[in-house]
């Protein structure tokens, strides 16, 4: 007979241990059930919860009469299939229906088909409808007995053709909206948050198929619509500039063609216009191709302005009170300088004599400029701190804070930090050497036209309803000083070559031009085929009171007459500006009816 097996010591031992298991398993199903309930409770309740954000609808954007719109929010469709579970007879069925209704090439019917045999359960098969057109082919679908349609809509923007083929209005200067929603360039980037508003939240349970349960739902943040805002182009003007770019640009054979029509006591932008331009409606296919169609250069792009600068080079001659108008320089064709070193040169590489200064400037002497600027203090170091005083108050260098995405600064040298030689000295004097945008320009000589401040351009009049207050960045020339520059642009006008083209009866003009040369990156040298030629000045209705100012810039024109002191455009720089000074000033209702007081103006030449 066997033993016994069992014993009273091993029973116990099993009893604890199964007690000990037992309560194990009890403490564990109450952390579970009590400490760790609202955890399971959340991590259940995510399985079937959504949070969602809807954009709310982006504000318009509309010319200065608030009236016209030039960038748009309006509702899109896309037409979305099911294709899961659909059998071949169904597919070739919908894919016909479809085909027809959509206007489907063979090729882009066959890729339709292609889509529907993937079985996806989510198949877009159309995009960027109208409601409009959804609802005929839903009606058609319900005829014709086609089921397993959806539709999805969405927010898309459009905007406002513009005055060139493939363009639409003031591309560079608005930019786009992006599939995101965000804005991309110019005014839709600068105002992203204003436009964009604020995005509705909402939370809700979902069904097995992912969709929300509707009487689940609930706002978590009912959102804001974008503020809409009306801009200070004239939708008029700015369509007629852009004719006229795009056909200097032309008959210029140019790179590029840009210009901007700005009001000189406020700082408003009337219009601004460069060609080539883009069309915003299709930026995607632009982004593809050429994506640099997308910077504005009116306030991007750098160059070297040429002898328009002598303007300010005359403004320091006239603050130090080393020079007037009326003092007369000896224009020796060239100047030899730096110990011989080096050497600049008028443009036609001719002497003229003497000449004072209002005649020097009026025909471009590169010699007289030098000449002035190297009066301006006893030493190149002390002269060049007085011209470069005069570039920084007038903002050369620095940011005008127009309301824009993507402005430059410029490129200048200070000499304080990098001593000029005399070279750089007679370069600044006559535009060589620094860098700047068209948008700097408008505002320097702005300053010169309207008693010596310095405004802040912007593009934008009122954000919601509510005008925007722009402030001036300071008075930074003597009021004094306008008639003497003023006078000495509409002499400059009166030199015959320039007086040809800028003829305009019963209009007050003056201005100055530019020509400067292209640096090659590629071949490390100085083009002599395409050159910048850029007219920046003013237009007035009466004498003594400038209306506008206007600054072009012709982009890598190719001269029709290119010998030494000749570069001849088949459509000038000077005359492009009387173009589009005379389009704008002329423009109904841009202008006040009967201007302001008008400024003395004084009596320059003859």
């Amino acid at each position: 007979m066997l033993g016994r097996t069992d014993s009273r010591r091993r029973l116990l031992a099993l009893l604890v241990v199964f007690a000990m298991v037992g309560g194990g398993l009890v403490v564990r199903l109450g952390y579970w059930q009590i400490t760790a309930r609202d955890m399971l409770v959340a991590s259940a309740h995510r399985q079937i919860y959504v949070r969602s954000e809807v954009p709310s609808r982006r504000g318009q954007i509309y010319d200065r009469s608030g009236t016209i719109l030039l960038a748009g929010t309006v509702t899109r469709d896309r037409l979305v299939v099911s294709a899961s579970g659909m059998d071949a007879a169904t597919q070739e069925r919908m894919a016909g229906f479809l085909s027809g209704e959509l206007g489907l090439t063979a090729v882009e019917a066959a890729a339709l088909r292609t889509k529907l045999a993937s079985g996806k359960a989510y198949v877009v098969v159309a995009k960027d409808l109208t409601p409009e057109r959804t609802d005929e082919i839903r009606a058609a679908a319900t005829t014709a007995d086609v089921g397993g349609l959806s539709v999805e809509s969405e927010y898309a923007r459009v905007y406002a053709d513009g005055g060139g083929p493939d363009a639409s209005l003031a591309a560079q200067l608005i930019g786009f909206v992006n599939r995101a929603g965000a804005g991309q360039y110019g005014i839709e980037q600068y105002y992203q948050d204003v436009l964009a508003g604020r995005a509705s939240v909402i939370e809700a349970d979902r069904d097995a198929n992912g969709d929300p349960i509707s009487d689940t739902e609930h706002v978590v943040d009912p959102g804001a619509p974008g503020a809409d805002l009306r801009l200070t182009l004239d939708a008029d003007v700015q369509a007629l500039i852009e004719q006229e770019v795009m056909a200097a640009r032309i008959a210029d054979d140019a790179q590029a063609v840009s210009a901007v029509v700005m009001d000189p006591y406020t700082g408003e932008v009337y219009a601004e216009a460069t060609y080539p331009s883009y069309n915003a409606n299709d930026y995607a296919a632009v982004a593809a191709i050429d994506p640099r169609q997308f910077i504005d250069p009116i306030v991007s792009d750098v160059y070297e302005p040429g002898s328009v600068f002598k303007l300010l080079t005359t403004i320091a001659g006239l603050e130090t009170g080393t020079t007037t108008l009326d003092t007369t320089f000896d224009d020796t064709g060239s100047l030899t300088l730096d110990g011989g070193r080096t050497r600049i040169q008028d443009a036609d590489r001719k002497a003229m004599g003497k000449l004072t200064l209002a005649d020097g400037i009026a025909y471009s002497r590169n010699v007289i400029a030098a000449r002035v600027a190297f009066g301006l203090a006893p030493t190149v170091r002390d002269a060049s701190a007085a011209l470069h005083s005069v570039w920084t108050r007038l903002g050369i260098g620095s940011l005008t804070g127009i309301d824009v995405a993507g402005e430059a600064r410029g490129i200048v040298n200070d000499p304080a930090i990098s001593a000029w030689r005399e070279i750089d000295l007679a370069n600044a004097a006559f535009g060589q050497g620094v860098a700047v945008t068209p948008i700097q320009l408008a505002t320097a000589f702005a300053a010169m036209c309207n008693g010596g401040v310095l405004v802040t351009p912007h593009v934008v009049a009122a954000i919601g309803g509510r005008s925007v207050e722009m402030t001036n960045r300071g008075q930074v020339l003597s009021p004094d000083l306008t008639p003497t520059l003023t006078g000495l642009m509409h002499h400059v006008l009166g030199i015959p070559w320039y007086s040809k083209g800028t003829n305009a009866p019963g209009f007050w003009l003056g201005g100055k031009t530019g020509t400067a040369q292209i640096w090659d990156p590629v071949k490390q040298e100085w083009r002599t085929d395409r050159f910048d030629f850029s007219f920046v000045g003013f237009i007035g209705r009466q004498v003594g009171h400038p209306d506008l100012i206007v600054a072009i810039r012709v982009h890598g024109g190719r001269p029709r007459i290119g010998a030494t002191g000749q570069l001849i455009l088949d459509v000038g720089s000077h005359e492009l500006f009387r173009r589009i000074a005379t389009d704008a000033i002329t423009a109904p209702g841009l202008l006040p009816d009967v201007p302001v007081e008008p400024l003395p103006v004084a009596k320059v030449g003859g």
